[in-house]
């Protein structure tokens, strides 16, 4: 309990000090941010303008693309500034507005790969009963759903490590105010705080994984039932590009916050948490959408309304 006083800010330590690999990571995270902004802004445009994209696989894709667009900007642009030596200080309150929302935002998007994974499986092999599985009244709730329970499980985990009290130094060893790394401050016991978040992990990142991963075994199964080459090739190059994206996420964050020793290596956090925080993002416009056909096509009558215009 030494050293115990009122927070009032916190000292995010970064990366290396080298201010060589600074600039080359500045530059290399400006890019994946920026590709990240493109190209989920342009899938969002891309499905409200375009009818043909008003389907439920197309409404929770623009889920998607909304929780990626926040998700990155909660977290990256302070990273940057912080990669130049302009932002080392964020405020207590700013803290735990940032673990608010990655922790929501996070959370969500487990949910939405699950739900995504499970229209898939419905369109695959119950083509027939798709229309009348997948009405828009489902698919309104189980978007509501998935913000819901991403904003309460969020709140909740934000609430309880935001209550305790702090030690000096505040020294937040990561590159954003990550949960794990700001209980390591805590004068107080954490295990309450420790076990919430290993239970969510379970609920979700275990469950919607196994999930997941049995609605993908069941759509090869169906398609590999069906004598046709082309299809076979389309459904497993299409397959594989969504279970690399769900490896990225769902695997990494396992591996941070379930993992043995979870709660003590800093620097493989570090690592570990770019690949769920900034690079899933930036790709998932691409495997998930701008690859697809009807998107290509969407994309170029967009051009050619431009250049009418």
């Amino acid at each position: 309990m030494q050293n115990k006083t009122t927070v009032t800010d916190f000292i995010l330590l970064g990366f290396s000090s080298d201010p060589t690999l600074h600039l080359c990571l500045f530059g290399l995270f400006s890019v994946l941010y920026s590709a990240t902004l493109i190209g989920n802004t342009l899938v969002f445009v891309l499905i409200c303008l375009d009818y043909h994209l008003h389907s439920p696989m197309y409404f929770f894709l623009c889920h998607l693309s909304i929780v990626d667009i926040s998700y990155a900007s909660s977290i990256v642009p302070h990273m940057l500034r912080n990669l130049l030596g302009q932002g080392k200080t964020v405020s207590f309150a700013g803290c735990g507005t940032q673990i608010h929302l990655y922790l929501i935002l996070a959370l969500t998007e487990c949910v939405l790969l699950a739900i995504m994974s499970y229209d898939r499986y419905v369109a695959i092999c119950h083509p027939l009963h798709y229309a009348l599985i997948m009405n828009w009244r489902v698919c309104f709730t189980l978007a509501a759903v998935s913000w819901a329970s991403g904003f309460t499980f969020g709140t909740l985990q934000a609430s309880l490590a935001l209550q305790l009290p702090f030690c000096r130094p505040y020294e937040i060893d990561h590159f954003f105010c990550e949960i794990l790394a700001v209980l390591k401050l805590a004068c107080a016991d954490t295990t309450v705080s420790k076990v919430l978040i290993f239970a969510v992990c379970v609920c979700f990142l275990l469950f919607p994984l196994v999930f997941i991963l049995i609605s993908y075994l069941c759509i090869l199964a169906s398609v590999m039932s069906i004598r046709s080459g082309p299809r076979w090739h389309k459904t497993f190059s299409t397959c594989g590009s969504h279970l690399m994206v769900v490896s990225l996420f769902y695997g990494n964050a396992i591996f941070v916050y379930m993992g043995p020793g979870s709660y003590n290596s800093s620097g493989r956090e570090k690592v570990l948490s770019l690949f769920y925080s900034l690079i899933s993002p930036s790709l998932n416009p691409l495997i998930y959408s701008l690859r697809n056909k009807q998107v290509k096509e969407a994309l170029l009558k967009l051009q050619r309304r431009k250049r009418i215009f």
